[in-house]
Parts: structure tokens; sequence; C-alpha cells
């Protein structure tokens, strides 16, 4: 039995459709990284029992869980792991470690993307809690008491304070095309308990 002829109008729709198929597998890439990641973190913080016990989320990970930050009561739940590379924020918000740990004395500073882990933050209001847990299981509340616009080429966070305070840091404006740039969107919080 002979193939049949094909012409050049099924060719161009075979070569279409294979191409949509491309896009929409790449598409659902990001997406389903970033959900297999989060799974994997959860299981790593799950199994880490104190601070010095650093459960990397896969084997070759240079970064740890450190802490579990909740907002808008409860909605957003975040497993913060060390550092601030591009790295690490890819798959979550990262601990700065020239800050202080959260609870402790000093400015703990969290950093993450406006576009994912962090564009919760275009909503937060003065006001707001912000529940901090450690590993370990201590807990830490914060009241929001700023936010603010900076640019980062003019100003710097103060790191030595002599109560414990929170920063969340992420680029501005929320809505820009393009990553980077120097404003950053900072909210600042102290620690109730």
């Amino acid at each position: 039995m002979a193939w049949p002829a094909r012409s050049p109008r099924n060719l161009v729709v075979a070569c279409l459709l294979c191409l949509g198929f491309w896009q929409l597998g790449h598409g659902a890439y990001i997406p389903a990284k970033a959900w297999f990641a989060q799974e994997l973190m959860q299981r790593a913080w799950t199994r880490a029992t104190d601070d010095s016990d650093r459960q990397a989320p896969w084997p070759w990970a240079d970064t740890w869980p450190v802490a579990r930050l909740s907002a808008k009561s409860g909605e957003v739940d975040l497993i913060v792991l060390a550092g601030g590379s591009g790295r690490t924020l890819a798959f979550g918000p990262g601990h700065l470690s020239a800050s202080s740990l959260p609870g402790e004395p000093g400015n703990s500073v969290i950093a993450g993307h406006r576009d994912t882990h962090f564009s919760f933050l275009q909503d937060i209001e003065i006001g707001e809690s912000l529940l901090i847990e450690r590993i370990g299981g201590r807990r830490h509340l914060y009241k929001v008491i700023g936010i603010d616009v900076v640019d980062s080429r003019r100003g710097s966070l103060l790191l030595d304070t002599e109560s414990p305070i929170l920063s969340l840091v992420t680029c501005y404006p929320f809505d820009q095309r393009e990553a980077g740039g120097p404003l950053r969107f900072v909210v600042t919080a102290k620690k109730l308990f």
C-alpha cells in the first residue's frame, strides 16, 4: 500500500501543530518546575529539626529552608530559603545572610520576585500581620509598620536595629515588563512577640 501524497498545506498544518504543542509544553515547564520545587522545599522543611540542620531540598541544591512566612491570614504560605542569589530566588524568597535571622535583634531581610512569590506585597497594608516560623517551631509575629519605595542606588537598609525588624524587599513597579531596575518595594514590620 502506498502512502498518500502530502500536500504543502498538510505539511504546514502538521508543522504548526507541532510548534503549538512545543510552545504549550514550554509554557507549562516553568509552573511545573516551581510547583515541584515547592513540594521538595516543603519536604526539606519538615525534615529539618533545628537551625543548624541544613536540609537541602534536592541533592545539588546550594540552599536550604530557614523559615516559613505566612501572610494575608494564611493565604500566603512560603518557605524562605537561605541566600539571595538569583538561583535561590527562582525557587522562593531568600533570607539575606548579612541580616539577622527572623526573631533575633536586628533587621531580618527577605527578598523575593515581584511577579511570583512576593506579588502579594502589592496588596499589603499597614497593620497587617506577618508570621515567621523558624525551624524547630519558634514562631514570631510581626506587624507591618511601613511600606516604602526606595531607589537602591541612593538608599540602603539599616541592619543594626535594637529591636527585631523584618524587611520584605522586591523590585518595583509590580507591573513593569522588564525585570530589574533601581526601585525596590520595601515592607517593614515590627516584631510583636
